[in-house]
């Protein structure tokens, strides 16, 4: 599916180490423990220090990394600033620490801050029963029900408390680090508002988690926005990426190895998004479908109940931007579930 990138790294650097990445951009990884082990992070020449582009979770182990990082590699020049492109917490979990610590500013955008912040205040906001009851209508068991309603509790403990300020970014502006100027750019779908940084003069993309090599980042649908079309605002996303940064960019993302290939490796990821609907609507011919039982159609191993729950809202995604499509319909239903079939 790849074949035709480009991988100028052979390898990442090891845990408290540093990568030149492009000029005036190293590149580090911190440990994550999950199955995606690992989130990259980079920092941009800014005068006399370097600037950070997202952080880690908050535990003790990251915030082991990064004071073996600026006591070893990066001592003898300061952090001036923090980047954050998005609220998962392996982007915004160390924020408050490493602001704190380092007496540095903290800049996102407005909804990156927004929804780390009411996530914080009201971790428990999705046990709510309106919430739990649009889970259990769409099929789904009460053990994963359950998983997904107290997703804010797990998040709290990944997320250390954000500063009191922010400065915001905003798509379409210029942002100044050290002597060159970043286009900000904003893309949706993974998460609201995530920004992404292109610096023309080096010919270089910060694509957080917008565009990786050899995965399709989550594109989810949640309780508190049950009619919401990520995916087709995903789609878009990369659409405009095309159109914007240049094909022979170099990709620095988020998760995984650098890439050229940007233009390739989007219109891949738009055509595997066309594919999964293409097998829901398959599925949908013969009779009419729930969405908790359309997640094996699309997620064939087996799955365990954190696992399924993110299935599940992936799975309702590719649902509802179906209906926006005029694609797929809802269906009578006796049970009280929802279900959906073919148009």
């Amino acid at each position: 599916m790849t074949a035709t990138l480009d991988f100028p790294f052979a390898a990442p650097p090891e845990t408290g180490a540093l990568i030149e990445a492009a000029p005036g951009v190293l590149w580090t990884r911190i440990p994550l423990p999950f199955r995606l082990d690992h989130v990259n992070v980079f920092l941009i020449e800014d005068g006399d220090g370097w600037a950070v582009l997202d952080t880690g979770i908050d535990n003790k182990a990251t915030r082991a990394v990064w004071e073996a990082l600026v006591a070893g590699p990066l001592a003898g020049r300061k952090l001036t600033r923090l980047i954050v492109t998005h609220y998962h917490p392996d982007h915004i979990g160390l924020a408050g620490w490493l602001c704190e610590r380092f007496n540095i500013p903290l800049l996102t955008s407005q909804t990156t801050y927004l929804s780390c912040l009411n996530i914080s205040l009201s971790p428990g906001s999705l046990d709510n029963p309106v919430y739990r009851d649009f889970y259990l209508g769409h099929g789904l068991d009460e053990a994963t029900t359950a998983i997904v309603a107290t997703h804010g509790h797990g998040y709290l403990k990944m997320v250390s408390p954000l500063p009191p300020t922010f400065e915001r970014l905003v798509a379409g502006d210029t942002l100044k680090i050290g002597g060159r100027g970043f286009s900000i750019l904003s893309g949706d779908g993974h998460a609201p508002e995530q920004l992404m940084l292109y610096c023309a003069a080096d010919n270089f993309f910060l694509a957080a988690d917008q565009v990786l090599a050899r995965i399709s980042p989550n594109v989810s649908v949640w309780a508190v926005e049950p009619k919401g079309n990520p995916l087709g605002l995903y789609l878009r996303s990369l659409r405009a990426l095309i159109a914007e940064v240049p094909a022979d960019a170099l990709v620095l993302p988020g998760h995984q190895l650098p890439f050229r290939g940007l233009h390739t490796r989007a219109r891949e990821l738009i055509a595997h998004h066309g594919e999964r609907c293409g097998l829901i609507s398959e599925a949908c011919r013969p009779a009419p479908k729930s969405a908790a039982e359309l997640v094996p159609v699309l997620f064939k191993r087996e799955l365990d109940a954190h696992q399924m729950s993110f299935a599940f809202s992936e799975t309702l995604a590719h649902i509802n931007h179906m209906l926006h499509e005029g694609v797929l319909a809802w269906a009578k239903s006796a049970d009280g579930v929802e279900r959906v079939v073919g148009v």
